[in-house]
């Protein structure tokens, strides 16, 4: 965490007991957990190299006990830590030690799907595949797809402004909610956006869709719906180089095409999906492009024939194109278990996230081969390559302290080069605790103290997900990345590390 502090045990049982009897007296029993066999279960995310304990677990069901909740918690100045399925890849939703985590599991009904306005008001807690599933029969479905939409909740991808594979052409979780319903820190409610396409005064749902709870607690959403499309066709394109591949993208980007999905994946991350789902990649290739179009038979037809144009011209060594819709979801299947293959062949895994310019795609790949190396680990590649997302996932065992260090530097290198190549310290997957250290790299003092004013202004007591998202400028300097702008070194006068 940013400023961690050792709790003695006395203070954190007195400190347990007392909201413990506060929540009792706005919570069911059931919905209540403080037994550490009970609450072990939420002492992580999907990033499980940081864990903790928190003091109680709530699991409201209505959004009177979520007011309730926090103004409990409010009132003793307890951290709160909102938590959906527990699916991120950052420790967004790893309980703070002396804080409440308020799972909101039980949001879980879909509210109304409007096939007329082409909406769906739903719980925060609805799985973002069954959102899809509801709205099939209308002929529509919710277009932001990560990997994990079979379980992650819609409050989660708000929070994290999650994308997916599709996110290039329908956009990410931003560009896709037109409400968000739910409640400040005192256990008010508020209200961002509207079922307009437009709402006066200032444009406050781009600050809550990705601020990973910090600003308010999600309850409720509505999204958009797209109609499903007529036909979908997926390209499968192979490279013999890294550098060929990576033209590639931006070549077809370039070519005014903005497929569908444009996804790429490295040699080692093909042969171990491939070994997971047979999916029928090329094995050979140093690098496998996939490129889908959807639309009318004829849009797809025009738009494939474009791109198999395109990828010819850059290199490409082998085309196949799925041949009906079978076919296509095996082509994508095996992106779609990218992680689940990695866990096949290694005990552990820690997935990375940053984005760099497209053009820069093989300049990245190549200087992970050289981490490798640096750190003896291995790194499988798979990259949101339409939008330049890259999704490394380094190969390490949880059980040897010193593979952990190293995965960690292997990540922070990653990311610090994403940012030396002009791009971002994450993309979808926000930065959590994980990339607190990194974020002393891309944002200067100035822009951080900007960041903690509008966290100040929703949350004043900072008792929302502490410790989370903005490092302090003590851990800047103890990183001894602290930002460089116009060659003036800020506070030259402390050490570098």
């Amino acid at each position: 965490m940013n400023a961690p502090r050792e709790t003695l045990p006395t203070e954190r049982a007195s400190r347990q007991s007392e909201v413990v009897a506060a929540l009792a007296a706005v919570l069911p029993a059931h919905a209540l957990l403080w037994h550490r066999e009970d609450t072990v279960p939420y002492e992580c995310d999907g990033l499980t190299a940081y864990r903790q304990m928190p003091l109680a677990v709530a699991l409201p069901e209505t959004e009177a006990q979520v007011a309730a909740v926090l103004k409990a918690c409010h009132a003793l100045k307890v951290p709160v830590v909102a938590r959906g399925a527990g699916t991120g890849l950052s420790g967004g939703a790893m309980p703070h030690e002396l804080g409440v985590t308020l799972s909101l599991a039980k949001f879980n009904r879909i509210l109304k799907v409007d096939k007329l306005s082409r909406t769906a008001v739903v719980q925060c807690g609805v799985r973002n595949l069954a959102i899809s599933e509801a709205a099939a029969p209308h002929g529509l479905y919710y277009a932001p797809d990560p990997s994990s939409q079979i379980a992650c909740t819609i409050g989660g991808n708000v929070a994290e402004n999650s994308g997916g594979v599709h996110c290039l052409k329908y956009g990410l979780t931003l560009h896709n909610v037109l409400r968000v319903r739910g409640f400040t820190v005192e256990g008010e409610p508020v209200e961002f956006g509207s079922e307009a396409l437009d709402v006066p005064g200032l444009d406050l749902m781009t600050v809550l869709v990705g601020s990973e709870g910090m600003l308010a607690v999600t309850t409720e959403v509505t999204v958009k719906l797209v109609p499903k499309p007529k036909l979908a066709r997926c390209i499968m394109a192979s490279f013999d180089d890294i550098r060929r591949a990576g033209d590639a993208v931006a070549a077809v980007i370039a070519a005014g095409i903005i497929p569908a999905g444009l996804e790429m994946m490295d040699k080692p991350m093909t042969a171990a999906v491939e070994d997971y789902v047979h999916a029928g990649y090329d094995l050979e290739a140093q690098a496998i492009l996939l490129c889908e179009s959807d639309g009318t038979p004829e849009e797809v037809a025009e738009e494939i024939d474009r791109m198999l144009d395109v990828l010819t011209g850059a290199g490409a060594t082998r085309l196949e194109v799925s041949k009906d819709e079978a076919q296509r979801l095996k082509f994508w299947s095996g992106r779609k278990n990218a992680f689940p293959a990695s866990g096949r062949i290694s005990p552990d895994y820690m997935c990375m996230d940053s984005t760099i310019p497209r053009k820069r795609l093989a300049d990245i790949l190549l200087a992970i081969q050289a981490m490798e190396q640096k750190y003896g680990l291995r790194c499988c590649n798979v990259f949101h390559a339409g939008d330049g997302n890259l999704h490394p996932l380094i190969l390490f065992d949880a059980n040897d302290p010193d593979q952990l260090h190293r995965c960690e530097l292997f990540g922070a290198d990653i990311l610090e080069t994403s940012v030396a190549l002009g791009g971002t310290v994450t993309g979808e997957h926000g930065v959590g605790v994980e990339k607190l250290s990194s974020m002393c790299v891309q944002f200067s003092p100035g822009e951080r103290s900007q960041m903690m004013a509008l966290k100040h202004a929703f949350d004043p007591g900072g008792t929302l997900n502490p410790g989370k998202v903005i490092p302090t400028l003590q851990r800047c300097a103890e990183y001894g990345k602290m930002h460089v702008r116009k060659g003036l070194l800020p506070f030259p006068e402390l050490e570098r590390f």
